[in-house]
C-alpha cells in the first residue's frame, strides 16, 4: 500500500468500520518499525510529545514545525502502513501544517483546540478539512478537544456537555472522529458516544483507562496511547541501567529489534 490515497482510503475505512482502531504511537523510524511489524498493527500514530522530547523540545509546540515534519516524515518512509500525525495545534496555520504533513505523506492528523474559543477552533477544523480537500486526499481529521485536561472543577457531565457541542461542529465541518483525551470512566464515554454517534468518539489510554475490548463495546471509534508509549519504553531502560549500575545484567529475553 504505497500510494497516498490508497493509504488514506484505507485509514478512514479503519475509522469506520466496527472494530476498534488500536494505535500505538511511535516517535521516531525505529519504533515505528518495532511496532508496523506486530500483525495486529493496522495504522501508525505520530506521538507529537514523544517527538519533541526525543530532540529535548517541551510539548507545546515548542518544536519548530520544520523538524516535526521532517519526523513525521521518517516514520512515513518506515512503514506502508497509514500514518495519522499529531500536529498538536495546527502551528498558527492549521490549513498549510495540514497541507505540508500531507506532503511528507500523512493520511491523517490529530489537530487540539487547546480550549480556544468555539469559533476559533471550528475555524481550525473548516481550515484543515478544506486543505485535505484541495490535495484530493480522503484525509482522517481526529479533531481534538482539551475539555478534559488541566484543572477543571466543573462536573464531568458539564464537560462532556461541552466537548459533544464542539465535538459536533467538528463533526458538521468534516472531521472523521472526535478525540476527547483524559482519564474517562464508562458512564463519560457513554455519553460521549450518546452525543456524537457510534464510531465517532476517539479515546487516549492512559493507567486506569476502561480497557480496549470495553471501548469496542461502547462504541468507540480509536484508542490511542499518546506519549506512554514511550514513557513505556524509557521506564525500561531507566530501569535496566539501574540493575546495571547495581552489578547485575542485562534483562534475559531482551530482543535486537534494532
Amino acid at each position: 500500500m504505497t500510494d497516498i490515497r490508497e493509504r488514506a482510503t484505507e485509514l478512514r475505512r479503519l475509522h469506520d468500520a466496527t472494530e476498534l482502531l488500536q494505535v500505538v504511537n511511535v516517535w521516531d523510524a525505529v519504533s515505528t518499525t518495532v511496532i508496523a511489524g506486530l500483525p495486529e498493527t493496522r495504522a501508525i500514530a505520530t506521538a507529537s510529545h514523544s517527538i519533541a522530547a526525543s530532540f529535548g523540545y517541551e510539548d507545546g509546540e515548542k518544536i519548530p514545525l520544520d523538524l516535526m515534519l521532517d519526523a513525521i516524515a521518517r516514520i512515513v518512509d518506515a512503514t506502508d502502513l497509514p500514518v495519522s500525525a499529531d500536529l498538536e495545534a495546527g502551528y498558527g496555520d492549521p490549513g498549510t501544517t495540514i497541507r505540508r504533513a500531507i506532503g511528507v505523506g500523512a493520511v491523517g492528523a490529530n489537530l487540539e483546540d487547546a480550549k480556544r474559543p468555539f469559533a476559533e477552533a471550528v475555524a481550525a477544523v473548516r481550515a484543515a478539512v478544506a486543505a485535505a480537500d484541495a490535495e484530493g486526499v480522503r484525509f482522517a481529521l481526529n479533531a481534538r478537544t482539551d475539555v478534559f485536561l488541566g484543572e477543571d472543577p466543573r462536573p464531568a457531565e458539564e464537560k462532556a456537555r461541552e466537548a459533544i457541542e464542539r465535538g459536533r461542529a467538528f463533526l458538521d465541518e468534516g472531521a472523521t472522529c472526535v478525540f476527547v483525551p483524559g482519564l474517562l470512566d464508562e458512564a463519560t464515554i457513554e455519553t460521549l458516544v450518546g452525543g456524537l454517534g457510534e464510531r465517532k468518539l476517539s479515546v487516549i489510554g492512559v493507567p486506569g483507562s476502561v480497557a480496549p475490548a470495553r471501548l469496542q463495546e461502547l462504541g468507540v471509534a480509536r484508542v490511542s496511547y499518546g506519549p506512554w508509549t514511550q514513557r513505556v519504553a524509557l521506564t525500561a531502560l531507566q530501569d535496566a541501567a539501574r540493575e546495571l549500575y547495581a552489578g547485575g545484567a542485562l534483562p534475559e529475553g531482551t530482543r535486537p529489534l534494532n
